[in-house]
């Protein structure tokens, strides 16, 4: 009688055992869902700085056929169609090569519009900058974190 009982204790795991197993799984699932979800913010930002070399080619294509960047009011929705242009201007950016872009959707990987200045910092044309996850100018967080078209200093 005794050997039956031994082996009933033996042959299951104790509650406290499957609580320690279920805690490693938690803490594994969880650390493992922080760096996925850590990754998929440095993938936007990335996707983000790729966007704004794209638009940043199509604003010295027009800059190329105008002779000056968009205005600030006029937007990157200049690239793609010639509003508040005079008849003149209508002429000149579709035979410079207009339009310069085929995207019509200026928004980053977080859904906010890449914010367009003209003319820009230190001297600069015109600046480009997404406001990263949070839409808000700021943030040191890597989704949050606001991504200029001049930030490497790479020539464009």
């Amino acid at each position: 009688m005794q050997r039956v009982l031994r082996r009933r204790r033996q042959a299951g795991l104790t509650l406290i055992e499957l609580l320690v197993v279920m805690v490693i799984m938690v803490i594994l699932a969880g650390s493992i869902t922080f760096y996925v979800a850590n990754r998929a913010d440095q993938a936007r930002a990335s996707r983000a700085r790729t966007d704004m070399q794209a638009i940043s080619i199509g604003l010295e294509a027009y800059n190329n056929a105008m002779a000056e960047f968009p205005t600030t009011e006029q937007g990157l929705t200049a690239l793609v169609a010639p509003t508040g242009l005079e008849a003149a201007q209508q002429n000149k950016w579709r035979s410079g090569g207009g339009p310069f872009l085929t995207q019509r959707n200026f928004r980053d990987p977080w859904g906010n519009e890449y914010v367009y200045v003209n003319p820009g910092p230190d001297g600069r044309d015109y600046d480009l900058i997404c406001l990263g996850a949070d839409g808000r100018s700021g943030g040191t967080a890597v989704k949050d974190e606001d991504i200029s078209i001049w930030d490497d200093d790479t020539p464009q």
